[in-house]
């Protein structure tokens, strides 16, 4: 069965190739550190009060306040226009604006931009400062105002691109979580109808026995059986809810000839080979193979259609064994198929509801699934 890898698989792929955040915040530091350091001969010049030492040493300190720009980026900010006043130094005011606009959102960025502007034109209007650099009016509206603008707008474009991404991780979960649910719930109407049906013929079966015990010493146990049976019956029903119109339970083993003929008449052949001790197995394991194999069959038939399709079901020792697998495409559908990517939670959660694992794994060019159940037979 071939599927789309699911919420949690995508986690795991992100959080290995993705950089932490404190990795991130430690780049940018050196970054911003790397490009003011090219300013430290003309700084060094320009202030007697600080040499090439000196000048590295407190851009270095300026340059490591952003390692909180996540949590604190307003002393950042206050860092770099500190060091803009003093050093005439611009840099790490892209940085600290580009911060605001990434994690404090649009208002805190607009406000740090007219702060910074506020602050850049009463500098230029400090005698000596505009002239020191040869900067005029138009130099000051052509180059610091659009350094402002441009560093806190890409950080508000990133910060709604983070909203984007992380509303559709909560939609992903969300999705998962209902999968679980939908499959909690069928697992409950499976233990309704398999279990209830077992209850109504114990009742039945102790009412027989309590006629024909008429006036014999056990029919009154025979009795108290039979409303036992009905009282526990009645359990059933208050605990599970049930709808007008809910689903059939799930077919056993039985109904996997069906689910195997549905699947080739949909052009992907099945060769099912079910071992005759599994057969004997109770009702509610055998509608978890069921769920497992349909699950499988349907996916196969979405992401690697036309293939074959091996479902092999074993008693090993004190498991059932089901595994499922097929052949993966050398080129991927001409259409992306239409998948919630919710399918294996509800595998998963049908399994483990009964005390097994699930395992789905790639193996070279096949995709395989693995499913194993208690037996739940005497050792």
């Amino acid at each position: 069965m071939f599927r789309f890898p699911t919420v949690p698989a995508l986690r795991r792929c992100v959080d290995r190739w993705t950089l932490t955040p404190r990795t991130l915040d430690t780049i940018a530091a050196f970054s911003a550190f790397g490009l003011m350091g090219l300013d430290v001969p003309g700084l060094a010049r320009a202030d007697n009060s600080l040499t090439g030492v000196t000048a590295s040493l407190v851009l270095a300190a300026g340059a490591a306040t952003l390692m909180l720009r996540r949590r604190l980026p307003w002393i950042s900010f206050g860092v770099a226009l500190g060091l803009m006043a003093w050093l005439h130094e611009l840099t790490m005011i892209q940085f600290t604006l580009y911060a605001l606009g990434r994690y404090r959102g649009r208002r805190a960025a607009v406000a740090a931009t007219l702060l910074y502007v506020a602050v850049a034109y009463a500098l230029f209007q400090t005698p000596g400062w505009s002239l020191r650099h040869g900067d005029s009016l138009s130099g000051f509206l052509s180059l610091v105002v659009p350094i402002g603008v441009l560093a806190s707008g890409v950080g508000v474009a990133a910060y709604r691109q983070d909203l984007v991404r992380a509303l559709e991780v909560q939609r992903r979960e969300a999705a998962a979580r209902q999968a679980v649910q939908e499959e909690r719930i069928s697992v409950g109407r499976d233990v309704h109808d398999l279990v209830g049906r077992e209850l109504t013929v114990l009742a039945v079966r102790a009412e027989v026995l309590a006629v024909r015990a008429r006036g014999e010493a056990h029919q009154q146990d025979f009795e108290e059986l039979a409303d036992t049976a009905r009282r526990a019956h009645l359990m059933l029903n208050e605990t599970i809810v049930r709808r007008a119109d809910r689903d059939a339970a799930t077919p056993g083993l039985d109904g996997l000839t069906g689910l195997a003929e549905e699947s080739e008449r949909m052009g992907s052949p099945v060769d099912l080979v079910i071992a005759p001790g599994a057969k004997a197995l109770s009702p509610l394991r055998q509608a978890a193979v069921h769920r497992v194999v349909q699950e499988c069959l349907t996916n196969a038939a979405k992401h690697a259609p036309g293939l074959p399709v091996a479902v092999t079901i074993t008693v090993d020792g004190r498991h059932l064994r089901t595994e499922v697998r097929n052949p993966l495409p050398k080129t991927p559908p001409d259409r992306a198929p239409v998948s919630t990517g919710t399918g294996l939670f509800s595998m998963e959660e049908r399994v483990t509801s009964m005390g097994g694992t699930l395992h789905a794994r790639r193996e070279g060019d096949t995709y395989a699934v693995t499913a194993l159940l208690p037996t739940g037979l005497p050792h």
